[in-house]
């Protein structure tokens, strides 16, 4: 629990935002000013509403106090004192959007306890347990999130953020998409979680309800951008009474000055008529309560205790990990499919070679035949890990997305954790795999420890490059499946090029042979070549008119070398695997470009 010394304070905000154009190669576009001159002030324990129509402002107010605007800000936010920097809130505050990400498989206490704060131990399961109740979802605490309601998920959502005991907490339009009862329900929770924890809370309303009007301790109008008021709601029907706009009875005070201050756009006179009463108003309020060059804070100590603050990096990682096993070893369906995919997919793709090559020794033209095995090989092993990733590393980018204004961890981080649990399954499953697909390149009954791992290595790197090359794109693609389309585009390029079984590397350019040396598959393809090849004994007896082809000549012909050098081919499969996961770490540290931010923001 926080103390109840704390204020937030936000002096003469004006921000500036662009509002079209503004993409990754057109250039920035037109600008418009959203904020102008907006004052503030919430205290610990106090619930305020930001109330205004669509476009008046709301959001991004929230968004310059928590420092996510994009564009131009002039002003002063102030916590205690202490200008509010962005590092200061990610610590101290917490924000939560329309709409969060959570990952299926888990629970509702299973999520909060995998909330990455401080605290642990007994400390943390308590105040799991504490937000649990507080929030009315102790009797659903063992439900999968992807069975929630929207009132469940709203709470949960909150729950996240109250874990980590915020001094001021902001949400966006929190009872959006909720019936009465439910968005009721909501406002007298969050009123009070600000009582008993002392946590100031700002929320912005559309569309509020008189009953949710005793809750709200302070009430801020805007509209296009300017305030028509700010301050307490018992001063507010007293303040507009004074103006010559009383509220009539039996009329909800909120709904009723919300379209006092909204334009209305019915007519053109309308629109004209009601938008010199709103530029009244403003400089009205403006007038009457005029801004100090240096605000003073009388509750605030001008320090702010960083008794909690953010967890280290090495615990969030362990979060994360911890989150990735639960939900990967979840008894749902959510759980189960994530299993599937990640242990077994590739077993199975590699299973239906059966169906074309059981019986593959006993075939004249066993070259071609076993040339056609090997692009099958690469081509499924590359298929199963694009498939996989699609599938199940989205909502850990989504999740990403969100958490990264907070600061908690960086796109490294997830990397790491992700892939702690992702590389020991991809060597299982293509260990599976790999005891599945020997009978169709060597004899079983006389074991070559050797030529097994080198088809292990085949499968497992080549699953590995498809994954970590779908992880590269999924940074800047939101939507799976235009990654999946885009990667395997390039793979099939990379097969028909450097496998040299489509086409023999003596067909190309030398430009082409040259560059097919940067690629995972001229490598993976020769290692493969060298293991079906090399170490088979061909069904070929040589007559007067049948001359049988050498393995070396065939091999000269399709790759250029008779003799691959396997040691070469596996260590260059590998480096291309782990360098691409490594460059995938780095790639994740850079700061993406406004338009791609603007795909994965609410």
């Amino acid at each position: 629990m926080i103390g109840s010394d704390y204020v937030l304070e936000a002096h003469n905000i004006f921000h500036t935002t662009e509002v079209d154009g503004g993409g990754c190669f057109n250039g920035g576009g037109s600008t418009a000013m959203v904020l102008k001159g907006v004052n503030l002030t919430v205290h610990s324990g106090e619930v305020m509403a930001i109330l205004g129509s669509k476009g008046s402002g709301k959001r991004a107010l929230l968004d310059v106090i928590s420092r996510r605007a994009e564009g131009s800000t002039r002003g002063q936010v102030l916590l205690n004192g202490t200008p509010l920097s962005k590092g200061l809130f990610q610590q101290r505050c917490g924000y939560v959007t329309q709409s969060c990400t959570f990952i299926p498989g888990l629970t509702i206490a299973q999520t909060l306890h995998y909330t990455a704060t401080i605290l642990s131990g007994y400390l943390k399961s308590s105040k799991v347990r504490q937000v649990l109740a507080d929030l009315a979802l102790s009797q659903v605490a063992h439900k999968r999130v992807e069975y929630l309601n929207i009132s469940e998920k709203r709470r949960l959502a909150i729950g996240i953020q109250l874990v980590r005991d915020p001094v001021m907490l902001l949400l966006d339009e929190p009872t959006q998409g909720l019936d009465p009862l439910s968005a009721y329900l909501l406002i007298s929770i969050l009123s009070n979680t600000a009582k008993k924890t002392g946590c100031g809370i700002l929320l912005s309303l559309e569309k509020p309800r008189s009953d949710v009007f005793p809750f709200l301790d302070r009430a801020l109008f805007l509209c296009l951008g300017g305030v028509v008021y700010s301050g307490s709601t018992r001063a507010m029907l007293e303040y507009f009474h004074g103006i010559g706009f009383p509220c009539p009875q039996l009329e909800n005070p909120l709904m009723y000055y919300l379209c006092l201050s909204t334009v209305d756009r019915r007519s053109r006179d309308r629109f004209l008529e009601s938008s010199q009463q709103i530029e009244a108003l403003v400089e009205r309020f403006s007038r009457e309560t005029p801004i100090s060059d240096a605000p003073l804070n009388s509750m605030g100590s001008g320090k702010v205790p960083l008794a909690y603050g953010k967890p280290g990096e090495l615990k969030v990682w362990l979060m994360l990990y911890l989150k990735l096993m639960a939900s990967t070893f979840s008894c749902g369906v959510a759980g189960m499919r994530s299993l599937f995919l990640r242990l077994f997919l590739l077993p199975i793709a590699m299973s239906t070679l059966w169906l074309f090559y059981w019986n593959i020794g006993d075939d004249s033209y066993g070259f071609f035949s076993k040339n056609g095995m090997i692009l099958n090989v690469i081509g499924l092993s590359y298929g199963s890990g694009i498939l996989s990733t699609v599938s199940l590393y989205p909502i850990w980018r989504k999740r990403f997305s969100q958490d990264n204004p907070e600061g908690l961890y960086t796109g490294a981080t997830l990397l790491i954790a992700y892939n702690s649990i992702s590389i020991p399954f991809s060597i299982v499953s293509s260990a599976i795999a790999s005891c599945v697909l020997y009978p169709l390149f060597l004899d079983p009954n006389t074991p070559n420890g050797t030529i097994f791992a080198y088809l292990l290595v085949a499968l497992w790197s080549s699953y590995v490059m498809a994954e970590q090359l779908s992880i590269a794109f999924l940074l800047v693609v939101k939507v799976p499946f235009n990654a999946a389309i885009a990667v395997t585009y390039l793979l099939c390029i990379s097969l028909a090029l450097a496998s040299g079984t489509v086409r023999s590397y003596k067909g190309l350019q030398p430009w082409l042979q040259d560059n097919t040396k940067g690629t995972h598959t001229r490598y993976v393809s020769s290692l493969l070549h060298s293991v079906a090849f090399q170490s088979h004994k061909l069904n070929c007896t040589p007559t007067a008119s049948v001359i049988c082809p050498k393995a070396a000549d065939f091999l000269h012909e399709r790759l250029g070398q008779a003799d691959p050098d396997e040691t070469i081919d596996v260590a260059a499969s590998c480096a291309f695997a782990v360098g691409l996961a490594a460059f995938n770490m780095l790639l994740y540290l850079f700061p993406m470009p406004r338009c791609v931010r603007q795909k994965f923001k609410d």
